[in-house]
């Protein structure tokens, strides 16, 4: 789906959401398991008196004789099945135990390619897409809503780009991002107040060989709890939101593409890698 250059769609930003969450999606914990096997044997007792001569000892009887071997091979039978279901426990634990932070460490992402349109990017696998959302692509996180990507394009109809250095610097474009954020997070309700800063802008060629600009955002939104109190400090300001915004942008067919990532705060400084890994994958293609 095309749109203007700079035309980003407020549909980013999930609505009705007041405060920033963060709902890890980590595996359940290990469970304790633990089993008690008692196993009692009896040995046959004698009811003779404790020594005998060698001549006036009688023969044990085979029943007797079966009878102890019998127990004795049960003993031994029991005492490995205990050996192993011991063993078994204490593996599964060991695993279980270690498997969240196996998985933690290895992310798994998918790779989308837009053969139609030119571009591709990487996202985490748990992502779903949104259809409908009005962007060309939608991703989001099922867990954290307020997580989300999306990608524009502007159409080669209405506009003609033959490179990024034709929107000026990194610096100058980032003002510009900045300030299309601002716009499509407008507020009518009294009291709200939207705290915004640019924390980056950079430029870099990518293995394609092609000029990519990075432009990262800071917004905080702030929202009285009481506006039309008649006393200054009857009206107390609070933190709704706390967001960072990351975009990066190409220039290819003509159109300049924009893939846009928004997170909670909180959940960016503890997915920072993975997330950049996703900004840093983004590639625009010639169709």
């Amino acid at each position: 789906m095309a749109s203007s250059a700079f035309a980003f769609p407020s549909y980013i930003i999930t609505k009705g959401a007041s405060t920033d969450s963060f709902k890890s999606t980590s595996l359940s914990s290990s469970r304790s398991l633990v089993t008690d096997f008692h196993l009692l044997f009896s040995r046959p007792i004698s009811s003779g008196p404790k020594y005998q001569s060698a001549k006036s000892a009688k023969p044990e009887s085979p029943v007797a004789i079966n009878c102890l071997t019998d127990a004795k091979q049960v003993c031994a039978v029991g005492r490995r099945k205990s050996m192993m279901m011991g063993l078994l426990m204490s593996g599964l634990i060991v695993s279980q135990a270690n498997l969240p932070t196996a998985f933690a460490s290895t992310p798994v992402f998918r790779e989308y390619i837009d053969t139609f349109d030119g571009y591709s990017f990487k996202y985490p696998q748990n992502w779903i897409q949104v259809r409908g959302a009005g962007a060309d692509i939608f991703f989001r996180d099922p867990v954290v809503l307020d997580e989300n990507l999306s990608v524009e394009f502007s159409s080669p109809s209405s506009s003609n780009y033959t490179s990024l250095e034709d929107l000026g610097s990194p610096e100058e474009v980032g003002k510009r991002v900045l300030r299309q954020y601002l716009t499509e997070f407008m507020s009518t309700r009294l009291g709200v107040k939207r705290q915004a800063n640019i924390l980056s802008t950079s430029s870099r060629v990518a293995d394609d060989g092609k000029l990519y600009y990075q432009v990262e955002v800071n917004i905080k939104s702030y929202a009285n709890n009481n506006e039309l109190a008649v006393m200054p400090q009857d009206r107390v300001a609070r933190l709704e939101w706390n967001r960072r915004y990351l975009a990066v942008l190409g220039v290819e067919n003509d159109r300049l593409y924009s893939i846009r990532l928004q997170t909670p705060e909180k959940v960016f400084l503890e997915e920072e890698k993975d997330l950049r890994r996703v900004m840093d994958s983004f590639r625009v293609e010639k169709i």
